[in-house]
């Protein structure tokens, strides 16, 4: 069940909300709504994005295991052109360079 909240918002804010609103056919309400929900499902992915980089900066850290830069440019342009290219070779970085 939906729990009320209250925003205050200054008045110039308040006029432009309602008057978008109102060119996509919404109350300011669901127009507030629905930009909150954007708001959060953007910065949901942005956490889940920073929190794959942090395990994959960990776990290579811990093996040293990467792809160079060319490669995988490579590999991925290939890709891009319809083609089978030949996934790229993992390098081992020495741990004194990690």
């Amino acid at each position: 069940m939906p729990s009320t909240t209250s925003l205050k918002l200054p008045d110039e804010l308040k006029d432009k909300v309602s008057t978008l609103a109102q060119g996509v056919a919404q109350t300011p309400h669901a127009y507030m709504v629905e930009a909150i929900a954007e708001r959060v499902a953007r910065d949901e992915k942005r956490r889940a994005f920073v929190d794959d980089a942090n395990r994959s900066l960990q776990d290579f850290k811990r093996t040293g295991i990467a792809y160079t830069h060319d490669e995988v440019w490579k590999y991925i342009r290939g890709k891009t052109a319809g083609k089978n290219p030949r996934k790229p070779k993992p390098i081992k970085v020495p741990r004194a360079r990690r």
